[in-house]
């Protein structure tokens, strides 16, 4: 047993309780399972024709031949007490354990356990197991709003149906792992709810950590094969495949003023030799002053050209016949770009994912910032420490530009997706992380993630 009374184990008993000593009553279901291994007729008795999570059962033992998943031979399994732990601490999911029935859980795995459990109590164990196990991915999967833009519906977590989270759970190499390691979320999102249940943290600690987990519940547990995660809170960014971090660099995100969004999208292209279309505070702060201040020698200097307007094909202005006093006062609007080159502000390549906030990840000249601890120093878009890195794993091998092409849009066969979050309280090995929040998000979406949890209990 252990320490809740849940099985640890496997374990003997005595011959003739065995579940496959009871397929003879499969012939009330079909004829064609009367030798299968696990068709008690118990078990089917007990399924609820008018519930659809007892149809969706009904469906999913019959694909599997009645094969059992949570009872390992004659007792519950490893898996099952690992779900059990889960269900009994479902506060820390936001879930409301007692809703989840873990008590009736507890009693049945009791039961089961023993050595002169009947077929009967395999058998409503096994069923109670699935039934619980599908409530509680559901619950863990079911959106909650934590900030996150998605730029396609297809980007955004989904909530399985019973017999997709049933048969995901069955496919897997061990279903103990899978359970304990909460395979169906994001690996950020269990390693801080393993942290959060470890440790005894005081009321502000925890409503921080449960913040957190439901911006790390905002990421796909496996969006894609290959997906790009940036963390603003941590300035860092990170490649996964299959699951797993790949590589990792830092980042410079944007500053306090100009915070880098919680956005998800689609990295779609690289753009080789960009222009840098110079945003309008910089224009009148940068631009315009040093034209004021040092004459329009700055501009040939720096490679910046004053444009028409914001069209794809702009005129080139004089900037001898602008009023740059009265670009610097905010009085007139500038659209300025600074062309490609060693001094370009974008370095060698920008990357791109349609979106609505004009965020993008880019190269930069200006390697000093990545030195830093603290890295929020941007417009709003992602400076990478490796740009070239990032663009060799994307792409198989970084693009070369053509000789003399500016602009030059190199497509990715297939788009890759891109989750931007923001994790104020991160997993970092067996501790929690804890980082300043620069952006003052936290103390609004707690307030916000407490009326609904408060709307939701009514």
């Amino acid at each position: 047993m252990g320490s809740r009374g849940v099985p640890a184990g496997r374990r003997v008993r005595p011959a003739g309780l065995s579940i496959v000593a009871m397929t003879a009553a499969a012939a009330m279901l079909s004829p064609s399972f009367a030798h299968a291994e696990l068709a008690p007729g118990e078990l089917m008795a007990a399924l609820d024709r008018s519930s659809k999570v007892d149809a969706a059962l009904r469906g999913f033992y019959v694909v599997r031949g009645y094969k059992p998943l949570w009872i390992d031979g004659d007792a519950p399994g490893d898996a099952a007490e690992e779900l059990y732990k889960l269900v009994a601490t479902a506060r820390f999911d936001g879930l409301n354990r007692r809703a989840l029935q873990s008590d009736r859980l507890r009693d049945l795995l009791r039961k089961a356990s023993r050595l002169d459990a009947d077929p009967d109590e395999l058998a409503k164990a096994e069923l109670f197991l699935s039934r619980v196990f599908a409530a509680y991915v559901q619950g863990t999967r079911m959106p909650r709003d934590a900030g996150m833009t998605y730029q396609s519906n297809l980007l955004a977590p989904a909530v399985p149906s019973v017999n997709a989270a049933l048969t995901a759970a069955a496919a897997a190499p061990s279903l103990e792992r899978y359970v304990a390691d909460m395979a169906w979320m994001h690996p950020f999102y269990n390693d801080l709810r393993d942290a959060l249940a470890a440790r005894e943290l005081d009321r502000e600690a925890t409503e921080l950590v449960q913040l957190n987990l439901e911006r790390a519940r905002a990421i796909p547990a496996n969006p894609a094969r290959r997906y790009v995660l940036v963390d603003a809170a941590g300035a860092r960014l990170t490649m996964f495949e299959n699951g797993k971090a790949v590589d990792s660099m830092k980042v410079v995100v944007g500053k306090p003023a100009a915070s880098t969004p919680m956005i998800a999208g689609l990295l779609s292209s690289a753009v080789l030799n960009p222009y840098w279309n110079v945003p309008p505070d910089l224009v009148r702060e940068r631009v315009a002053h040093n034209v004021n201040k040092r004459g329009l020698g700055y501009l040939k200097a720096g490679g910046y050209q004053p444009l028409s307007d914001w069209s794809d094909k702009p005129k080139v202005l004089d900037p001898r016949k602008i009023n740059w006093r009265a670009v610097e006062a905010g009085t007139r609007e500038l659209r300025v770009r600074q062309l490609p080159g060693k001094a370009n502000f974008m370095g060698k390549v920008k990357y791109t994912f349609p979106n609505d906030q004009g965020i993008y990840l880019h190269d930069t000249p200006d390697k000093h910032l990545l030195q830093e601890e603290v890295r929020f120093a941007s417009s709003g878009c992602v400076r990478l420490e490796d740009a070239a890195r990032l663009g060799s794993w994307l792409f198989g091998k970084m693009p070369a530009p053509r000789k003399g092409a500016v602009e030059q849009v190199v497509p990715l066969e297939q788009p890759v997706p891109i989750y931007i979050t923001y994790l104020t309280a991160a997993p970092e090995g067996e501790r929690i992380v804890f980082r300043d929040d620069l952006y003052g998000r936290d103390r609004p979406q707690m307030a916000a993630l407490a009326r609904a949890g408060r709307r939701d209990s009514r």
